[in-house]
């Protein structure tokens, strides 16, 4: 049987842009009847609902409060919850998959990191670089910038995004060769117009056996609408 994931969810509180709660957002998915999410709120760097004078620790213990509370729901309701991290610069985003909350504070160094550097220090301790939406257009983002030399991949489908979007972030990933994702970019759980995402024709295991699937291109990628909407 197929088991489907989306890839890019986000809850309330950490999320400042969230809409949807922790809760609502594991039983949503649960009922539409997706075998796990990634919880992939925005981190220090984006819009996090945390004042950026606390301290390092604190923020990053508020930072993983929304996963590991979904961690609890999801074993409560039979969802496995898988964790990312959604970086930022001026709008220019990135999924993050692979490095854990032990990992983040050990390295508080990453935030005096240009992003190029950071995405370059995460890429070789491990971690799964997806540039999320690459074409997103806004009228907060100056500009679109790519990242063509310190990713793995692109993320091709955001459910949130226009056709075209999605469409040059494909082209994009072809003329360099890179991996495919997709995910919903959910804020608001079942108020969610479409939603997108991947299946693999196994369980995954944990956040590495997600990052050996997507390297191995051997997932399928899906969009669809919401019927619950």
């Amino acid at each position: 049987m197929p088991y489907r994931y989306d890839t890019h969810v986000h809850t309330s509180p950490v999320s400042r842009c969230a809409r949807a709660s922790v809760r609502e957002t594991v039983e949503f998915y649960k009922s539409k009847g997706f075998e796990g999410i990634f919880i992939t709120n925005h981190f220090l760097d984006g819009n996090i609902n945390i004042g950026r004078d606390e301290p390092y620790e604190k923020k990053i213990g508020f930072y993983f409060s929304d996963y590991e509370q979904a961690v609890k729901i999801g074993e409560e309701v039979g969802l496995r919850i898988f964790l990312g991290v959604e970086l930022s610069y001026k709008g220019t985003d990135f999924l993050i998959y692979g490095l854990d909350k032990d990992w983040y504070l050990a390295h508080p160094e990453i935030m005096d990191m240009d992003k190029t550097s950071e995405l370059r220090f995460m890429m070789e301790q491990g971690a799964l670089v997806i540039q999320a939406h690459p074409f997103r257009e806004a009228h907060y983002i100056d500009h679109i910038r790519l990242y063509p030399h310190c990713v793995h991949g692109i993320e091709t489908i955001n459910a949130e995004r226009t056709d075209q979007c999605n469409d040059l972030g494909n082209y994009f990933a072809d003329s360099y060769g890179f991996h495919k994702t997709a995910g919903s970019d959910n804020h608001v759980a079942e108020a969610a117009k479409r939603l997108a995402g991947m299946i693999s024709a196994e369980p995954i295991k944990d956040e590495a056996d997600f990052i050996r699937h997507v390297l191995a291109d051997d997932m399928e990628l899906f969009l669809e609408n919401n019927d619950a909407e």
